[in-house]
């Protein structure tokens, strides 16, 4: 099983990031749903909740007006799918989101690729879960990869939202990356608007 929530919170969490993750990295070492309310969420509901509370949010608002309270679990559904392999994919297609946002900027450099790689080593992970996440950050950036993850309009959502909550989405190129992939996603703008408020919550 794919320990989305092992590996977002053990990156977050690490207490060198923040002291040596640079612009470019920090969307992941340091900055990975560490604000806009991220922590909180990621405490109470998991990463993928989190994620998708976000998303699920921002569609009803969308789609119907309705306001979620963005710190609950959205219910099971195409939001929080039920089988492991759904979810395997699902986390995969999340981590594969984040890891591509905190390249945006294309200051990831060797040193900082380093120390994320020996703190990754380090964590209690099964071994496919680190080559996958070595072989991500390792990767160049693809916005294309992470377009085909979104194998429908709820997901798709939900990797916009991971690729938001993932960055300080201040810098051009960040700001240019989440305009693009958004276009890619074929997200409507109501629903992008929305999902900027609700991970703002």
């Amino acid at each position: 099983m794919f320990d989305i929530d092992k590996i977002v919170t053990a990156l977050r969490t690490d207490p060198n990031a923040q002291r040596t993750a640079g612009a470019g990295a920090a969307g992941l070492a340091a900055g990975m749903l560490f604000g806009r309310g991220g922590v909180g969420r990621i405490a109470k509901l998991g990463a993928m909740a989190a994620i998708g509370g976000i998303a699920y949010n921002a569609w009803q608002k969308n789609r119907q007006g309705q306001q979620i309270d963005p710190e609950q679990a959205p219910p099971p559904g195409p939001f929080m799918p039920q089988s492991e392999t759904e979810k395997d994919d699902l986390g995969k297609a999340l981590v594969r989101a984040m890891i591509s946002a905190a390249k945006a900027d294309g200051r990831i450099d060797a040193d900082e690729k380093a120390r994320i790689f020996a703190r990754l080593d380090g964590m209690d992970l099964s071994a496919q879960d680190k080559a996958f996440v070595f072989d991500e950050l390792s990767s160049p950036l693809d916005m294309e990869a992470v377009v085909r993850s979104a194998d429908t309009p709820e997901h798709a959502a939900e990797i916009y939202a991971a690729s938001l909550v993932a960055i300080d989405g201040q810098s051009p190129a960040e700001l240019a990356y989440l305009e693009a992939l958004a276009h890619r996603l074929g997200l409507p703008q109501g629903l992008i608007s929305e999902i900027h408020a609700a991970a703002q919550k």
